[in-house]
């Protein structure tokens, strides 16, 4: 029996359940988790859309692609694609093994987003910002616990963290610090968004993520899947 653990905000949470007695139902478990893989990665990319829109600052990597967005004239969710990919490249080296949900975060989320942002107009007045920036936030953390909970394997900016963890020794929330501190510098220089919005960001995101990753998740079966990886790595963080 396999058990799968993550990391929010550098305190472990484990997940593992008696593996189910009746084998037909391990179509339906795929089905599901296939299901929630893809919902979540759709709602995370129209959370971000929505974090955008309030204008009151972003997640940390969507700072760095928010500015790299004003710097080449494409869109944030294009931004989103390229920088995943190039972050999944720097797996290689690390010896990182991605998953059906690495593949997939990379591409669902930038097109949600723009997607999102084509539907939802500029928003003016904080009594409509602020409302949107929270309704981000929560939708984030859904979002989070629903692709998580999917056991597809992380995102390739949270595969990078634990990678550069394993390869270094440092900690987790160590390598997370570092990098993200350097992904928020580096977008805001490019003009890139900071507010109040990222600050609640970090503060809500792990409780947030915690919570939904409890109420989503699914029962690992004692068979593994030929299709995709059936775990997270250990330690992985629940960022995107």
């Amino acid at each position: 029996m396999s058990q799968a653990t993550v990391t929010i905000r550098g305190a472990p949470l484990s997940a593992s359940s008696a593996p189910s007695s009746a084998p037909s139902s391990a179509p339906g478990r795929l089905v599901r988790r296939l299901v929630q893989l893809c919902l979540g990665l759709a709602l995370y990319g129209a959370s971000s859309a929505l974090l955008v829109r309030a204008g009151l600052g972003l997640e940390p990597w969507n700072v760095l692609h928010q500015g790299l967005a004003e710097l080449t004239g494409l869109t944030i969710g294009v931004v989103s694609i390229v920088v995943g990919a190039a972050v999944l490249l720097l797996w290689i080296p690390l010896r990182q093994r991605p998953g059906l949900g690495t593949v997939s975060n990379v591409f669902v989320v930038g097109l949600a987003m723009d997607g999102t942002l084509a539907l939802v107009p500029d928003a003016h007045g904080l009594a409509v910002r602020v409302p949107l920036l929270l309704a981000g936030i929560v939708l984030n953390g859904v979002a989070t616990g629903l692709y998580i909970a999917a056991r597809f394997g992380p995102g390739p900016r949270d595969g990078l963290m634990t990678g550069l963890h394993r390869r270094t020794g440092r900690s987790i929330r160590l390598m997370r610090t570092a990098v993200e501190v350097a992904v928020v510098v580096t977008g805001f220089l490019l003009g890139g968004t900071i507010g109040v919005g990222t600050l609640l960001y970090a503060v809500a995101i792990g409780p947030l993520a915690q919570l939904f990753l409890r109420v989503f998740a699914v029962p690992a079966a004692s068979d593994g899947s030929t299709v995709v990886a059936t775990g997270q790595p250990r330690g992985a963080i629940l960022r995107r």
